[in-house]
């Protein structure tokens, strides 16, 4: 009987004898090396954020001093004691007060690695993941800094090439990227953009 996917994916191998949560540390860690994105300092807030490979990544780049709050509708365990979890769906209109609440007025970088639930039917999982990506952008609005980043998971789909005309619209720097740690089969796309 052939083993499932994933323990015969070197990503997942590979995080989980460096202690990550998930693999999907790999396409943070590709993106940082190609757009230095988190420096020491800087304040994060991590959307769709379980089961936490991204916020132990980047609480390690930020340092502990730093801000880092992890989002998402799912529960994630504990990191350590200066990393705040919140519970909730971002799509939630309590998305922003829930934040608010723990007195960070803005944020240096906003990462989202959220995702639908998938059907398997492309077009409907790329208007999902859409709106999710436009939900992320709201909340850019509202809390990312003058010169800060955003980086976005997308689905690829017919409203792809719109999204991006918006986005450079709104940010100095929009780049396109596709992690080597991204699954083959996958349709997922990375945005890279910065004030």
């Amino acid at each position: 009987m052939p083993k499932p996917f994933n323990l015969q994916d070197k990503y997942f191998k590979k995080a989980k004898k460096l202690g990550y949560r998930a693999r999907s540390v790999f396409k943070l860690d590709e993106i940082q090396k190609k757009f230095n994105v988190l420096e020491l300092g800087m304040n994060v807030l991590d959307i769709g954020a379980s089961p936490g490979s991204w916020l132990q990544y980047t609480r390690a780049i930020i340092g502990a001093q730093a801000k880092l709050i992890g989002v998402d509708r799912e529960k994630i365990e504990p990191l350590d004691k200066d990393t705040i979890i919140i519970q909730v769906d971002i799509l939630d209109e309590e998305i922003e007060k829930l934040i608010k609440d723990n007195q960070i007025d803005k944020f240096d970088v906003i990462l989202s690695d959220a995702a639908p639930n998938t059907s398997g039917v492309r077009d409907i999982d790329h208007f999902a993941s859409m709106a999710l990506c436009q939900r992320v952008i709201k909340l850019t609005d509202i809390f990312l800094a003058t010169r800060g980043s955003v980086v976005l998971k997308v689905f690829q789909g017919s409203d792809f090439a719109k999204f991006i005309v918006f986005l450079k619209k709104k940010f100095k720097q929009v780049n396109i990227f596709k992690p080597q740690a991204t699954r083959g089969r996958s349709f997922e796309l990375y945005i890279i953009a910065k004030k």
